[in-house]
């Protein structure tokens, strides 16, 4: 399967195995809020081919809150979304940008209207994290696929 016949819609690439040997869908957006659902695309695709759609619905809100962080907390003109098969029973999401602030979880009160993206990204994953670099950084969620026995 070429490159350009497995996108989803322009702009995303698919690379069927990883310097690690790991598959991997990843795209280049631009940083607006329409990039939120190109994200949420994105991971459909992946997990669909995959054959885990049982993960979508989280991997989806995963993405959408750091996609989102992404827009409202940097001032960054691209976003790099990465959806990376780890191994038969892990999935990581990542979101890559160029701003040096790191993201910072929050415990809001009831009555506040936002700062509860990094709270759901930690209860929808097993695990997440952020990795700096010279150039910005990296946030990732880590998935698990629950096993069928």
């Amino acid at each position: 399967m070429s490159a350009t016949a497995s996108r989803p819609f322009p702009g995303l690439t698919y690379a069927r195995r990883s310097s690690t040997g790991a598959s991997r869908y990843t795209g280049t957006m631009p940083c607006e809020p329409a990039s939120a659902r190109r994200a949420r695309l994105l991971v459909s695709a992946a997990l669909s081919s995959w054959g885990i759609d049982q993960l979508s619905r989280d991997g989806q809100q995963v993405v959408s809150e750091l996609v989102g962080n992404t827009i409202d907390h940097t001032r960054c003109r691209a976003v790099r979304v990465t959806v990376l098969r780890l191994s038969d029973r892990r999935v990581r999401i990542s979101v890559f940008d160029r701003s040096l602030r790191t993201p910072e979880m929050r415990r809001p009160c009831a009555s506040a209207e936002g700062g509860r993206g990094l709270v759901m990204v930690e209860a929808l994953s097993q695990r997440w994290g952020y990795d700096r670099r010279v150039w910005g950084k990296i946030v990732w969620a880590e998935l698990l696929v629950e096993s069928s026995a």
